[in-house]
């Protein structure tokens, strides 16, 4: 059934590492040769395959409501999509990556239905182009028995910093400051808990 990828019982025995490039949000080399969006999945299709990546088995909702069972393969989208994604846990906010995971199964529902020249489609691709801007780095992947683990991921614009996540002293994160926070988030349950018990 498989025509891309091997089963991943039989793939090599030894890991391979890819480092993919990201500017922009986009995709643009491997192990720092360039190469275009086309040739860059084709060599992702390619070497994923070899260690059995990216396969999905799976129950799904067709557009008229019936179930179906979808069986597909897409190695370099798992790579490419493992990479940008850890990218994105560097150089975006929480927020920003909530917005972006919930207009995705919109932007996805939309394609699904034959609506890629839709006004809103073009609209979320401004958003998430803008959104992105700040993606760029490298992300460093395991390929290994069906399994895409990240082993390393660097960006110019990494919101990661060690001088205030370590959560000991420093300037700018003050652990005395996480009380007066806790209360203030907290707030909305203490409120429902006074109207339970009727106070």
């Amino acid at each position: 059934m498989y025509m891309m990828s091997v089963s991943p019982e039989n793939a090599p025995d030894q890991p391979e590492y890819l480092k993919i490039g990201i500017v922009s949000g986009l995709p643009v080399s491997i192990n720092g040769k360039e190469l275009s969006p086309a040739s860059l999945l084709s060599e992702l299709n390619e070497i994923g395959g070899r260690h059995g990546i990216g396969r999905v088995d799976m129950v799904e909702n067709r557009l008229v409501g019936m179930k179906s069972r979808g069986v597909y393969e897409t190695p370099g989208g798992t790579i490419i999509f493992t990479a940008a994604r850890e990218l994105e846990s560097l150089t975006l906010d929480r927020e920003t990556i909530q917005i972006k995971d919930s207009l995705a199964l919109k932007y996805a529902e939309l394609v699904y239905a034959g609506r890629w020249f839709d006004p809103l489609r073009e609209s979320m691709d401004a958003f998430m182009k803008e959104i992105t801007k700040t993606t760029t780095g490298t992300v460093t992947l395991k390929l290994y028995k069906g399994c895409v683990s990240v082993t390393g991921r660097e960006s110019p614009n990494s919101l990661y910093r060690q001088d205030i996540s370590s959560f000991e002293s420093g300037d700018i994160y003050n652990q005395a400051d996480a009380a007066g926070f806790i209360r203030l988030y907290g707030l909305p349950m203490r409120v429902r808990a006074m109207l339970d018990k009727g106070l």
